[in-house]
């Protein structure tokens, strides 16, 4: 019985897939559950598994853009699954096959030289009875060669639809150029061409609808990070031996914004039309760099969390969303998103909003800095820190105002993200 696979629905949302890459061959005898496919989804990339045991006919090929229900193989469930005695005679035939096409091949070498060239005189007589060579073939019309010219476009590489090949204006109109790189240097020019996924074609559609729908403002303000430092330092190696993961710059920075967006509710808002809605809930994205371009995968209620949960959330994110196997539903929602170019070695950048949403945090990376305190000049850890925000709910106070709550959190950790008291917060 052949078993039709079709494309399961990832999310409500979503209507269509492109296949990124098939992990089996037409014809392969696949397991039940093996993953046979990997699949894009405007949100995430997504492993196709085999429904049953048998041998697989693919359907579909990589690139192709197929909707949700859509056949995409079939398995015939009837195949028995072959020995180790069939798969080494199936490589020694294949092997033997090749070596003998190779000796016809060889010995059929100076035969086919012999009557190839009358095969090509034939050939090239035929094509001159069905199309006249003039001198206008491949030359473009004065119409034509102006469109060509403003296009930057060589008529060598377009094809003419006119008599005897002549170059149309409407065949400089269609004609598809690339912009002029100057006057060509001595050293190699090589270019190659990558379909984008369909992953970063919607990541791309996104951040210009943000550009261009939202009032996109940013803020800026600089965070001494020298009483994390020291707290980490003190207590990294216990709390990693306590709880398997280490402390890191996430968790303070994921409790300072909950902290600061209990002050600032607006900042946890999204614009629905001509309402406004504000989330009692601290759903946090946090942006990861993953193979198939940026990753926005999203820790749930992180009011309720504590330090090691937040860390040990992170990582179980970001390892899922790195190795392509994050699920659209944890990419999917949120109310406010931190995003760490620090990790890169960015100074300071302005991010963008990640939609619905109305704020986002940008944490740089750690610059040790003469900075004035007391009337002295102390080398202290500085860091910029950026809050992108949707001026049409987001006031300019707000905005400062939060920004600045994170920075009072994030240089007294212990007072106000520890209630004074560091191994309980740490659960060591």
């Amino acid at each position: 019985m052949a078993l039709e696979m079709k494309v399961p629905s990832p999310g409500e949302s979503i209507s269509e897939v492109e296949i990124a890459e098939w992990l089996v061959q037409d014809g392969d005898y696949v397991e039940k559950d093996q993953p046979v496919a990997e699949v894009d989804s405007d949100k995430a990339t997504l492993e196709l598994p085999a429904e049953a045991a048998g041998v697989i006919t693919l359907k579909a090929e990589v690139g192709d853009v197929v909707e949700v229900g859509e056949v995409v193989c079939l398995i015939d469930t009837d195949a028995e699954k072959p020995s180790e005695d069939d798969e080494k005679s199936k490589e020694g035939k294949d092997k033997d096959s090749k070596e003998s096409k190779d000796d016809k091949s060889s010995k059929s070498e100076g035969e086919s030289k012999d009557t190839s060239e009358s095969e090509e005189k034939d050939k090239e007589e035929k094509l001159s009875e069905d199309k006249k060579e003039t001198y206008a073939s491949g030359t473009p019309s004065p119409a034509a060669k102006k469109t060509l010219d403003e296009k930057n476009i060589d008529p060598k590489d377009v094809k003419g639809t006119g008599r005897d090949g002549r170059i149309t204006k409407e065949d400089a109109k269609k004609a598809e150029g690339k912009p002029s790189m100057g006057s060509p240097g001595s050293g190699k020019r090589s270019e190659s061409k990558k379909k984008m996924s369909m992953l970063r074609r919607k990541v791309a559609e996104r951040l210009v609808s943000v550009k261009n729908e939202t009032a996109m403002l940013t803020t800026f303000n600089e965070v001494n990070m020298k009483p994390i430092f020291d707290l980490r330092s003190q207590y990294k190696e216990k709390f990693k031996e306590t709880h398997g993961v280490s402390l890191g710059f996430m968790s303070f920075f994921t409790l300072a914004v909950v902290r600061a967006l209990d002050e600032f509710p607006a900042v946890n808002s999204m614009i629905d039309g001509k309402e406004m809605i504000t989330y009692d809930y601290k759903d946090i994205s946090i942006a990861v760099s993953g193979p198939k371009g940026l990753m926005v995968p999203v820790m749930r209620n992180v009011e309720n969390m504590s330090f090691r949960a937040v860390e040990q959330e992170v990582k179980r994110l970001a390892t899922k969303a790195r190795d392509g196997k994050i699920t659209v539903d944890e990419m999917t929602g949120g109310t406010f998103t931190i995003s760490n170019g620090g990790v890169f070695g960015s100074m300071m950048s302005t991010p963008i909003i990640n939609p619905p949403q109305s704020g986002i945090l940008g944490m740089h990376n750690i610059v040790e800095r003469p900075m004035a305190v007391d009337g002295k000049v102390e080398i202290l850890p500085m860091m910029y820190v950026a809050l992108s925000y949707d001026h049409r709910i987001i006031d300019g106070r707000e905005s400062v105002g939060f920004l600045v709550a994170i920075k009072e959190a994030l240089e007294d950790p212990k007072k106000l993200l520890m209630d004074g008291n560091v191994e309980k917060a740490l659960e060591l």
